[in-house]
């Protein structure tokens, strides 16, 4: 998709797998098996978590790189 001008970002808690597997922009979220939640929350906090990686993904879409480059979610939500 980069190569064919779209911006992508994978959502990952495998940083290095991502980072291997020629991702661009990665996400670092969650845990392995629920990178995007968190099932142990109550459903109000779980569905903000879920919220919040989303925005973030968003975020990094906008951000210009030039390799593979991982964001935290805080840091793209605090440039905000």
């Amino acid at each position: 998709m980069e190569r064919a001008g779209l911006p992508a970002v994978v959502i990952s808690a495998m940083t290095s797998v991502a980072k291997a597997s020629g991702a661009n922009r990665i996400l670092v979220a969650g845990r392995i098996p629920h990178p995007v939640g968190d099932p142990s929350l109550p459903p109000q906090r779980e569905r903000a978590y879920r919220r919040q990686v989303v925005e973030a993904a968003l975020a990094a879409l906008t951000v210009p790189v030039t390799g593979p480059t991982a964001f935290e979610p805080e840091q793209l939500l605090s440039a905000r």
